[in-house]
């Protein structure tokens, strides 16, 4: 390797080291592009219709905050409602829990010895207690950075979706001038590809929250509309969203007259998650962005792994985006076309008497003796 080639190298580990250590900015800006391009894709819906196109844009970033202050309205107040009974029914419920074991210790002494001493388990807990409280000032820092970088993804999805041509054309400039037609219609086929997501995506959601309304009120459990709304939503993070959204909706299900409603609300959510993971998911995934359950499977867990939780959040959309890239630069421009030339000498030396022979021979052989000039 010459001079040139050994700074091409250092320059290609610097920037991929650059890029590692501002990996967590790299995924809030991949955010608010996936974000942009829902709502420059409504956008669109609404220029259709005949709007121009900045009152499209403001019309779409009107439904978008009216969906998110609408899920805030609905859910809220509910939850917090029954989390304040539970609060209040909990202790009760240890009351007549403890008492109940009194009342069998008198028909059965011999089962006083595994009793569990509630004051001396409530004595242990406080310690834990003190400790949750002592790192709720951790809890409210994380709470605040949380918060910052979600008003920085909506700050950056309102500078993309105000000018999107402007930032492409940035983003393509990047590039070589002889490869720039060919990223622009890279960036094509990830735009498409990315809205079959968002369908898709959109599909499974509206699917899952329906069954969970119908589900919850046949339970008749309370804000089976929110409770509802929230695992549709929920159902954007894959494996662990499910998860988030059985919690509260057991809560509010609790009841001391009727336990076995969080138990049948617990086995309706676990029925809605096996149909959503094995059936649905999969086959919009498959018809939409051409995606195996097995290659998204894996994507999750490699994202989760080197990224965190906002990879995880990101997996599906990520696997989508890389999977183009991967498809048309490595696999179309390099590995489909490495090798050509030594493969049509060989298919010309096995065949006799061919004319074209002695002229690809010398080319190839003007073409080396030309690199080991420059070298």
């Amino acid at each position: 390797m010459n001079l040139g080639q050994w700074i091409g190298l250092i320059a290609i580990v610097l920037s991929l080291y650059i890029l590692w250590q501002i990996k967590e900015a790299l995924l809030l800006l991949f955010a608010a592009v996936v974000l942009a391009s829902t709502l420059n894709r409504l956008a669109r819906h609404f220029q259709r219709l005949g709007m121009k196109r900045g009152i499209a844009v403001l019309c779409s970033v009107g439904v978008f905050f009216a969906v998110i202050f609408g899920f805030f309205w609905l859910i809220v107040p509910p939850f917090a409602e029954q989390f304040q009974e539970l609060t209040k029914q909990v202790p009760r419920g240890i009351a007549r829990f403890n008492i109940w074991l009194e009342q069998l210790e008198i028909h059965f002494p011999q089962l006083a010895q595994y009793r569990p001493d509630i004051k001396n388990l409530i004595q242990q807990a406080q310690p834990l207690l003190q400790r949750a409280i002592d790192n709720s000032l951790a809890l409210l820092s994380v709470s605040l950075e949380v918060v910052l970088k979600i008003l920085l993804v909506l700050v950056l999805t309102g500078m993309l979706i105000a000018d999107p041509l402007s930032y492409r054309k940035l983003f393509i400039r990047l590039f070589p001038s002889f490869y720039r037609q060919r990223v622009d219609g890279i960036l094509d086929k990830c735009e498409i590809s990315l809205e079959g997501w968002v369908t898709g995506a959109s599909i499974a959601m509206s699917v899952v929250a329906a069954m969970s309304v119908i589900g919850l009120t046949i339970l008749q459990v309370p804000a089976a509309l929110a409770l509802g709304i929230v695992a549709g939503i929920l159902n954007l993070v894959p494996n662990l969203g499910p998860v988030m959204s059985l919690v509260p909706a057991m809560a509010i299900a609790f009841s001391p007259d009727a336990p076995w409603r969080s138990v049948a609300v617990f086995i309706l959510y676990l029925i809605i998650q096996q149909l959503e993971s094995n059936f649905l998911t999969p086959m919009l995934m498959a018809h939409q962005v051409s995606l195996l359950p097995a290659v998204t499977l894996i994507a999750q867990l490699f994202f989760v792994t080197f990224f965190g939780f906002l990879g995880l959040f990101l997996a599906l959309p990520l696997t989508v985006v890389a999977k183009i890239w991967l498809q048309e630069v490595l696999v179309k421009d390099v590995l489909d076309k490495w090798g050509n030339d030594s493969n049509r000498e060989m298919e010309l030396v096995m065949t006799t008497d061919n004319p074209e022979l002695e002229a690809v021979l010398e080319e190839n052989n003007h073409h080396k003796d030309t690199e080991n000039l420059q070298e």
